[in-house]
């Protein structure tokens, strides 16, 4: 099955988000220590629950786009660091949330807080998070940039909803599980990279070119987290291989291996993903069925696919060192298996 790359550092000659870890890092400075003020509270829990969370070696990808591209236009202020930090809030709080929902156990190889601090502790502190994120929008003075992070908030609400909906039900069509993915992973994509050029008064083809860099970006990087799921390891992860399957979640890989199996094959998947009957050896038999059928492949094809169209977004733009950096962001996440 697939490799796992170094999250930090792509091997020899392969891509990497080293370049923009590069051109940001002045920036990401200053939003590390936002991060740590923001996260602060006279409630003893809330930074404890959020540190446990912010602090877990995530590689803070969304913020570094948000700040890569207002540098990319020319943006010499200081509202792209508020900015990166309420991106970088939003996206911890969604996996505050998610850990909920999905009962995880693991989340970047350490316990998830649901697990320490209990369920109710996890969803409160992801508010908090939320709101303190409102809070430094509302500073930056951006009416447009509040409206898009504040769009995509809701976005990302309704498609926690509808995976909740499609959640063990294999009749999800490939068209409905992209709407959902669409909702819940790329649209904060989408606003980290179009508040940017945003805030830096680039022009209406330029927002509009980062937007469709970052939606399409969104779109690969969760296909091949599904991909990942069946052919990745925990320590890359930072979660159990095959976590999606034990969950239950009808992912893309499943969808692809239960629409093109035998009934005797169906009947294997309602056993594990509807009704829950998922041990070990199901795993097994299942990564199986995904080779037979070509089912992780597939989902990396589409994955690149949607790579090339965050590619093609970017090319009439002028030649800057950050659209080379956002370039092989691309190239980063959909090489993550090989």
């Amino acid at each position: 099955m697939g490799v796992v790359v170094s999250l930090e550092d792509g091997k020899k000659g392969q891509a990497s988000i080293g370049p923009l870890m590069e051109l940001t890092a002045q920036d990401m400075s200053r939003v590390n220590e936002l991060i740590i003020s923001k996260a602060g509270s006279d409630v003893e829990m809330i930074p404890e629950v959020a540190n446990h969370l912010i602090s877990s070696g995530g590689k803070r990808l969304r913020p570094m786009i948000t700040l890569a591209a207002a540098r990319m236009f020319g943006y010499a202020a200081e509202g792209h660091v508020k900015l990166a930090t309420s991106v970088e809030f939003m996206h911890t709080a969604t996996l505050l949330h998610d850990d909920v929902v999905d009962e995880s156990g693991l989340r970047r190889g350490k316990k998830t807080a649901r697990m320490i601090w209990g369920n109710q502790a996890s969803v409160l502190v992801g508010d908090f998070l939320l709101g303190q994120a409102f809070r430094m929008m509302v500073e930056v003075g951006s009416i447009e940039a509040l409206d898009i992070l504040s769009t995509a908030a809701s976005i990302i609400a309704e498609g926690e909803v509808m995976q909740l909906v499609a959640a063990q039900n294999l009749e999800t069509t490939e068209d409905e599980y992209l709407a959902v993915i669409r909702a819940k992973t790329a649209a904060l994509f989408s606003a980290a990279a179009e508040v940017g050029p945003v805030i830096a008064s680039a022009s209406r083809a330029e927002r509009a070119a980062l937007r469709s860099y970052g939606t399409n970006l969104g779109l690969a990087f969760q296909l091949i987290d599904d991909a990942l799921d069946y052919g990745g390891n925990a320590k890359d992860l930072g979660k159990n291989v095959g976590d999606d399957f034990r969950e239950g979640k009808v992912t893309l890989p499943v969808i692809l291996c239960y629409r093109r199996g035998s009934a005797d094959e169906r009947q294997f998947w309602k056993a594990s993903i509807e009704e829950g009957r998922a041990d070990d050896a199901s795993l097994e038999k299942a990564v199986g069925l995904m080779s037979r059928y070509n089912a992780i492949g597939d989902t990396i094809a589409r994955a690149r696919h949607f790579g090339d169209i965050a590619r093609d977004a970017l090319a009439p733009l002028k030649e800057t060192p950050q659209k080379s950096a956002l370039l092989e962001v691309i190239d980063f996440c959909v090489n993550r298996v090989s």
